[in-house]
């Protein structure tokens, strides 16, 4: 994938990905959720209850939420489908520790748990997990296909496997609004919101390039996944991904 979403880097050609990836969700772990939400007015929070309500039918008990951030889908999986234990893994130990406090506050500790990981070189055994989820981070993988592996790897025989992903809309005219917002207003709002001058020009770079619909079907599917089907989302900003092993 020479020209993936791998060679899309935040900061520069030297340092390997993860390690930029890290850095750069370290530094405005701070203020991540609230440009979050902001940016995407919302809308986020229903994607998360779309993914959600495809798990609801089959109550997974164990779940790993890859490349969990500050834990805003773990949090709400949790207490929509109570399940016996969460674990979020994530490179940066900024955004976890966001994280960990709003696991703490809405008394979900007991069942929650945030744990550093290399999301293509997972730590788990084989088969450990009923479900396994990934929420706008698949992009930021340093190897996209080494990661899903991971993923199909650590999942149990029958279980599923859930990812919502930013996407670029194809029709008019959201195609056109959508490039005008993510070249001007993701760029500005973000910088001005974090004062990180890096991260929010990395965002939309970095969705413009990764796979997307039949091609991440098709990596899926390359990875051992069936029933591989991708949804598209409020016009195309946002992909539903969801597969069984």
């Amino acid at each position: 994938m020479k020209n993936g979403p791998e060679q899309v880097l935040p900061y520069n050609n030297e340092e390997e990905k993860g390690e930029q990836v890290k850095r750069m969700f370290d530094s405005i772990a701070g203020t991540y959720d609230q440009l979050n939400h902001t940016l995407s007015f919302g809308i986020d929070k229903n994607w998360r209850r779309k993914g959600i309500s495809f798990l609801r039918t089959y109550s997974p008990k164990t779940i790993l939420d890859i490349a969990t951030g500050t834990g805003d889908l773990a949090i709400a999986m949790q207490q929509t489908l109570k399940a016996g234990r969460i674990i979020g893994a994530d490179l940066s130990e900024g955004m976890m520790e966001v994280g960990r406090r709003k696991v703490e506050e809405a008394g979900l500790s007991e069942f929650i748990a945030f744990e550093q990981q290399d999301c293509t070189a997972l730590t788990y055994a084989d088969d450990s997990f009923d479900a396994v989820t990934a929420a706008f981070g698949v992009r930021n993988f340093e190897d996209i296909e080494k990661g899903l592996s991971e993923m199909y790897r650590v999942l149990k025989p029958g279980g599923h496997l859930m990812i919502l992903e930013l996407s670029t809309p194809e029709h008019f005219p959201m195609k056109q609004l959508y490039t005008v917002y993510s070249k001007v207003v993701i760029p500005n709002v973000g910088k001005l919101l974090s004062k990180e001058n890096v991260a929010y020009s990395y965002l939309p770079a970095s969705i413009k390039v990764v796979p997307q619909g039949r091609v991440m079907e098709e990596l899926l599917t390359r990875q051992g996944f069936k029933s591989a089907k991708a949804q598209t989302l409020t016009f195309g900003i946002c992909s539903l991904y969801t597969a069984t092993k």
